[in-house]
């Protein structure tokens, strides 16, 4: 049948099974918004407030969903609104596939009005991307997208699509098959022998004493936790997760360790530098996990598996290296290993807890009138019994989230890891609320990455979506300041941060606003929330220079960590100095 390019693009999505879109329209794109009149009984668009936004939302579809995350932009300023999303989605392996409008194909290459070379600009942020000037090629351009995007290694693909393309008719056929030539999903490194690297890691495996599992978020791209559990649990080996790798196993299992890292459980990092094998498992090594890579778990061996070679040796040599599919690669290792256990490791790793938990700010009563951050993230997982979806910004409040709310379902957690971008938490948790509708979702974000997405207020209410935001608000860029006050001999420099009344913010655009200063009131606006059926913004005006700890400083090794000193009663009589 004949179609123009416009509804070629519809059409193309549809057959890719895409429910939502999120974009925003302009000229270069407009013939496509033109045929959406005709696709909007099938396809939902929701309108975003900022380019920017709809990279963001349509990468936590992904997150919550595992389909692929679309979204759409005009030309030039449209286009390049997109970037830092998609730097995001590269960053973090989310499968998004942008669709953005171009100048007139005769046009390209002539600075026409808001033309921009949208391919070039974002080459190193994307897995792949496409420049259409020809109608014919766009049903197979569009297949392939999705392809790329979703196989191997997720990531994101740019459709950059001449405005007369979409104007132009052709015969349309579905693509129904995708082979591309010299493209492999996953490709090897080298000549591998998967029996033998395998009889090498079992082998690594059965002599090992102190063992630690290092889990990423690959397990979550091969929907490998059933599996990856199994390992576990046959192994005996204790977990330690990576920031996206939250999720992968419930944290209230017993061998879940938890959160690595820069800002990770103490007692963690003190077992990852102690361990004599690593086994890690769609985890890429980075810096925020490793520290100072010289000293990196010195006496510990090192098994890697991962989707992509690229990752194999970048960073911490490994003894054995696999390239491929975690789920495939877990269903063939763990029928290798005997079932152990490791008492006398699992008995050091817990006196490390405990010196954690004795350093732990949680331990200490505080008078009703202090609220930490802390507290707000305790109170939130209490009162909504762990069983929401998160989405949180970037920041301290991103820490503390990882720290005091407990991870019990998978993919729980939706937050912005390698790229590390503020304005993500409240875009996120559209996207979230739209791939799960019958979940409870929590936007929870600082003072200062708030201010970076509050128009998308705006769209939570036009889509009438049901999501509680919850402002952590210090009136800091808090982690800034922290780095200033630790690394910076407290001098302070454009850190501090006047916020408008969040709470009347919330009422200019029809939201419910509520303020805590005490803990008291601060539960009681959680479970307010809850109760109130619609969005919520709830503005908790925390104690303003608490710091995240412990703290890994830049080219430090993983176990040389800033701790909180130990608190004692009497320090409350002492001002507020002991929170630091």
């Amino acid at each position: 049948m004949k179609l123009t390019g416009a509804q070629i693009i519809w059409e193309s999505l549809l057959q890719q099974g895409v429910e939502v879109v999120f974009g925003y329209p302009g000229g270069a794109i407009l013939p496509t918004y033109d045929a959406l009149v005709d696709y909007q009984d099938r396809i939902r668009h929701v309108l975003v407030r900022h380019e920017e936004n709809a990279a963001f939302a349509a990468d936590a579809y992904f997150r919550a969903t595992g389909k692929v995350g679309v979204c759409m932009a005009t030309s030039g300023p449209g286009a390049l609104n997109l970037v830092t999303g998609l730097a995001n989605a590269m960053m973090d392996s989310s499968a998004v596939v942008a669709i953005t409008g171009q100048v007139a194909s005769h046009l390209v290459g002539t600075d026409a009005f808001q033309e921009t070379d949208v391919t070039g600009v974002t080459l190193p942020i994307t897995k792949h991307n496409y420049l259409v000037m020809n109608v014919e090629e766009l049903p197979q351009v569009l297949a392939e997208a999705f392809y790329i995007a979703r196989t191997g290694r997720p990531g994101p693909v740019l459709v950059d699509i001449c405005k007369d393309v979409q104007q132009k008719m052709t015969d349309y056929e579905p693509i129904t098959e995708v082979k591309l030539r010299g493209y492999r999903a996953v490709k090897p490194m080298g000549k591998q022998n998967l029996p033998l690297l395998l009889q090498r890691a079992k082998e690594l495996i059965d002599n090992a004493r102190r063992p630690i599992i290092l889990a990423g978020q690959g397990i979550k791209h091969a929907n490998a936790h059933e599996e990856f559990r199994e390992f576990v649990e046959k192994s005996g080996i204790p977990v330690a997760t990576t920031l996206l790798g939250i999720g992968v196993l419930s944290e209230d299992h017993p061998l879940n360790l938890r959160m690595m890292g820069m800002h990770g459980e103490a007692y963690v990092n003190m077992a990852i530098a102690n361990a004599d094998l690593l086994i890690a498992l769609g985890m890429r090594f980075d810096d925020r996990v490793t520290g100072n890579l010289k000293t990196y778990a010195k006496n510990a061996r090192v098994i890697h598996v991962d989707i992509d070679p690229a990752e194999i040796n970048k960073n911490v040599p490994a003894d054995v290296g696999i390239v491929g599919n975690l789920k495939d690669v877990l269903r063939q290792l763990t029928p290798m290993i005997e079932k152990r256990s490791y008492p006398a490791w699992l008995e050091q790793i817990n006196e490390w807890r405990a010196d954690t938990q004795a350093h732990d700010i949680m331990q200490v009563e505080f008078p009703d009138h202090t609220l930490l951050a802390p507290h707000v993230m305790r109170m939130i997982w209490e009162e909504t019994n762990g069983e929401c979806t998160v989405c949180t910004d970037v920041g301290q409040h991103q820490m503390w989230e990882t720290q005091y709310f407990l991870h019990k379902r998978k993919n729980q957690l939706i937050t912005s890891g390698g790229l590390g971008a503020m304005g993500f938490g409240v875009p996120a948790a559209v996207g979230a609320k739209l791939g799960r509708p019958q979940d409870e979702v929590w936007a929870i974000v600082g003072d200062g990455g708030f201010q970076m997405s509050i128009p998308e207020l705006a769209t939570i209410v036009q889509e009438k979506l049901d999501i509680k935001i919850a402002v952590i608000n210090n009136n800091y860029l808090g982690m800034v300041r922290q780095w200033q006050e630790l690394m910076h001999n407290k001098r302070y420099s454009a850190v501090e941060m006047w916020t408008p009344d969040f709470v009347k913010l919330a009422e200019a655009y029809g939201i419910c606003g509520l303020r805590a200063r005490t803990r008291s009131e601060a539960r009681e606006a959680i479970r307010i929330a809850r109760e109130h059926e619609g969005p919520v913004l709830i503005e908790f005006q925390v104690e303003k220079e608490t710091n995240v700890f412990p703290m890994v400083q830049p080219g430090k090794s993983l176990n040389e960590m800033t701790r909180r000193p130990i608190i004692q009663p009497a320090a409350l009589g002492g001002g507020m100095d002991f929170l630091k």
